[in-house]
Formats: structure tokens, C-alpha cells, sequence
């Protein structure tokens, strides 16, 4: 592949820092990169690949000259220097979710929907990371028999907050075993040791943003328009990696040894599913890499044409960084 110039907008958080990782570990063909982030850290020095590279402030025409932007900034931040990037002659792949339901803009799993990029008119989104690893999970069912509906429970990190979040939980923890405690900042109550069941604020007759995800944005990577989904976010005590209960139904039955077969051969998913021997994907497990987890699958006790599994995925990785890479390899290809 011909070597092509990527810039990084949001360059200093945890996903855009991951990013960099990602794409020297999986020998992306850059001939140039340039860390894009805000003015206070303008000038600053990253390294890459054993080299240092300056960050460059963002303004419209930070992106000139580049071939690809990969997008690790807030939503306010990706519209506003979306119109210069495409305006640049850049691609910009974008990890926030400020595109990701526009009818113009592809919303793309390179394991299930790779097909998507090729309509790009410069902006494709990477999906929600719970998202990702869910669909991920259950793309092989969906292929078997259309998903008519999902009931889903997460269990999600404090990774999903950036680094406030991971500092915060590790603060908690820390000033829990020193007898003392830590004013919240990055989460409405304390996390260590507790779980808050609201991530995002009230969007739909009692569901959250984060909720609503699941179903508006599967339905489009999965090309299941009438597909529901329900769903509840629950932010847990763990560091990294996110853990997705679902309940699926099917246009026709699939037994679980079918289940189970098509999981396993299923890109970008692994089955760990064995109870007696105790073998079950867990967060520990699945973080720092990029595959999704699955097991725990189990006919649906409600529905002759239900399952319900259990899935875990590393969000900072496939759920976002990894992704995005991903997606700027379609590109190239």
C-alpha cells in the first residue's frame, strides 16, 4: 500500500494516543503523521515510530496536505473542522458520534459492513464502542436469520470517560483502602465499588443517549432498519474493557450449538464458552487487544426464537482506536 499522510485530531487523549500505537503495531503505511490537538498543546512533542513529531493546533488549515484524519475529539470539536478536512482533500474518519446517523455518512465495522466505505463522500464514522463489540458478537447470528429485536445490559469501564475517568476510578480505589475519600469529577457519584446506571443524559421516554446507540446505530451497520433494541448502560468498576449481557430473537430458531459455530468462525470474534471448566469472556481478558469475546450462550427461556450471550471488548481498542485504523485501511485498499 502506498504511503499516505494521517493526521490525529484529538492527538493527546486516550483514544487518539492509542491510535498512534495502533498504527505502528499494525505497520500502517504513514509517510507522514501530524498530531492535531488544542492551542495549550501546540508544540508539544509525541513520539512515533522512534521519532519525534510536534503537535499542530487545530484550525482549518492544520489539515492541509493529509490524506486521512483519523477523528479522537469531542463532538463540538469534529464539526467544526469537518468542512476544512474535506475541504483539504482528506478522508476524515471520525470516532465521535456527531455523524454517525447522518443518511450521507457511512457507519462502518470493517468485520461486518466494509462495503460501506466505498460511498463515502469524505466523512466516515466509527460506531459506538458498546456498539462495536455487541454487533461484533452477533453479526454471524444476523447473517444466519435477521435479529428482530435485542435486549441488552452493559457493563462498561471507566475507560469509556478517557483518562479522567480511568484517574478517578484509581484515586477511589486508592482512597478506599487509605481509609479517605475522593470528590467525584468525572462521574456523577463515586465508582469504585458501586455501578451508576445512567451513562449520557435522558434522550428517548426514559433512555439515555448512550442507550438509544445500541439500536439507532446497529441498525445501520447490521442493515436491519426494523431491528429494536432495549437497553440499559450501566457504568461498572472496571478499568478497561467493556461487558455486554444480550438477549436476542431471530427470524428463525438457531440452536445453540449452531450459535456457537457461527461465533466461532465469526471475524473479529472468539468463542470462550465452556461453564463447568469456567471459561467465560471477563474484562481482564479481553483488554489490550482487539477481539471481541463471547460466550455464555444459552437458549432464551421466553422465546423458542431467542438466545441470550454474554460478550466482552477492549472499548479503547476495538471499540474505538482499533476500529477507526481499520476503517483507514479499507481506504487504501
Amino acid at each position: 500500500m502506498k504511503p499516505v499522510n494521517i493526521g490525529i485530531l484529538g492527538a493527546t487523549g486516550v483514544v487518539g494516543q492509542e491510535m498512534m500505537k495502533i498504527l505502528a503495531e499494525r505497520d500502517f503505511p504513514v509517510a507522514s503523521l501530524r498530531p492535531i490537538a488544542s492551542a495549550h498543546s501546540a508544540g508539544k512533542k509525541l513520539s512515533f515510530q522512534g521519532e519525534e513529531v510536534t503537535i499542530v493546533e487545530a484550525t482549518d488549515s492544520a489539515f492541509d496536505g493529509l490524506d486521512i484524519v483519523l477523528g479522537a475529539a469531542e463532538n463540538d470539536i469534529a464539526e467544526r473542522f469537518a468542512p476544512a478536512i474535506v475541504k483539504a482533500g482528506a478522508t476524515f474518519v471520525d470516532n465521535s458520534s456527531a455523524f454517525r446517523l447522518d443518511p450521507k455518512v457511512p457507519l462502518v465495522v470493517p468485520e461486518i459492513n466494509p462495503e460501506d466505505v466505498k460511498w463515502n463522500s469524505g466523512i466516515i464514522s466509527n460506531p459506538n464502542c458498546t456498539t462495536i463489540i455487541t454487533m461484533i458478537a452477533v453479526n454471524a447470528l444476523a447473517k444466519e436469520s435477521p435479529i428482530t429485536s435485542i435486549i441488552a445490559s452493559s457493563y462498561q469501564a471507566a475507560s469509556g470517560a478517557g483518562k479522567a475517568g480511568l484517574d478517578e476510578l484509581k484515586a477511589e480505589a486508592m482512597a478506599y483502602a487509605d481509609g479517605t475519600s475522593v470528590e467525584p469529577k468525572a462521574f456523577a457519584y463515586q465508582l469504585a465499588f458501586n455501578v451508576i446506571p445512567q451513562i449520557g443524559g435522558e434522550q428517548y421516554m426514559g433512555y439515555t443517549s448512550e442507550e438509544m446507540k445500541m439500536q439507532n446505530e446497529g441498525r445501520k451497520i447490521l442493515h436491519l432498519p426494523e431491528m429494536n433494541v432495549s437497553c440499559t448502560c450501566v457504568r461498572v468498576p472496571v478499568f478497561r474493557s467493556h461487558s455486554i449481557s444480550v438477549v436476542l430473537r431471530t427470524e428463525k430458531k438457531i440452536s445453540v450449538e449452531r450459535a456457537r459455530e457461527l461465533i466461532a468462525n465469526a471475524p473479529g470474534a472468539k468463542l470462550v464458552d465452556d461453564l463447568k471448566n469456567k471459561q467465560y469472556p471477563m474484562p481482564l481478558d479481553t483488554s489490550d487487544q482487539d477481539i471481541v469475546f463471547v460466550g455464555r450462550i444459552r437458549e432464551d427461556l421466553t422465546d423458542p426464537n431467542g438466545l441470550a450471550l454474554w460478550c466482552c471488548g477492549d472499548q479503547i481498542r476495538k471499540g474505538a482506536a482499533t476500529n477507526t485504523v481499520q476503517i483507514a485501511e479499507l481506504l487504501l485498499k
